[in-house]
């Protein structure tokens, strides 16, 4: 079991957001193997925010899911600061209604994606993508979720 520092900060006109609790589980299932401490910030916040992150950090001028920023700390401190996760509740509501999952579900799939994230994991080369969704998928069933990567009509 992760000992987990978690600042959660909700900052969207959505109410329609998961709990502290809900999301201090899927994150802590995320560094289940990675970490005994860890300590991050989950923002949830609106479309304007995460475009003007999107565009500031990755150059795409455009509101997205999730965005992950690493803490950038020599491996010699040992802190156990992972970073930041910025989530956009309109979007992931928008994303999970057009993928026909259930709100929560996509909820769990990003901050578990987004924790991924922040333990190096990433997605831009194919063999890359295979390790991070396949854990992915493994941690959200462990969850009780199905595959986020099923297409769609394998998904039920």
């Amino acid at each position: 079991m992760t000992d987990l520092t978690l600042d959660v900060q909700r900052v969207s006109r959505c109410h329609d957001v998961p709990s502290d609790e809900a999301i201090s589980n899927w994150v802590s299932k995320a560094l289940t193997g990675h970490r005994n401490e860890a300590e991050l910030s989950v923002r949830i916040v609106d479309e304007s925010e995460s475009q003007e992150l999107n565009h500031q950090y990755r150059g795409k001028d455009k509101p997205t899911n999730v965005l992950s920023f690493p803490t950038d700390f020599p491996a010699e401190l040992d802190l156990p600061m992972l970073g930041d996760l910025v989530i956009c509740a309109p979007v992931v509501e928008l994303e999970a209604e057009q993928q026909s999952k259930s709100l929560s579900a996509h909820w769990a799939h990003m901050v578990v994606h987004g924790t991924l994230h922040l333990l190096g994991y990433d997605h831009i080369e194919d063999a890359d993508a295979q390790v991070m969704e396949s854990l992915e998928t493994k941690l959200l069933a462990n969850l009780g979720i199905a595959d986020p990567y099923a297409p769609q009509d394998e998904v039920g």
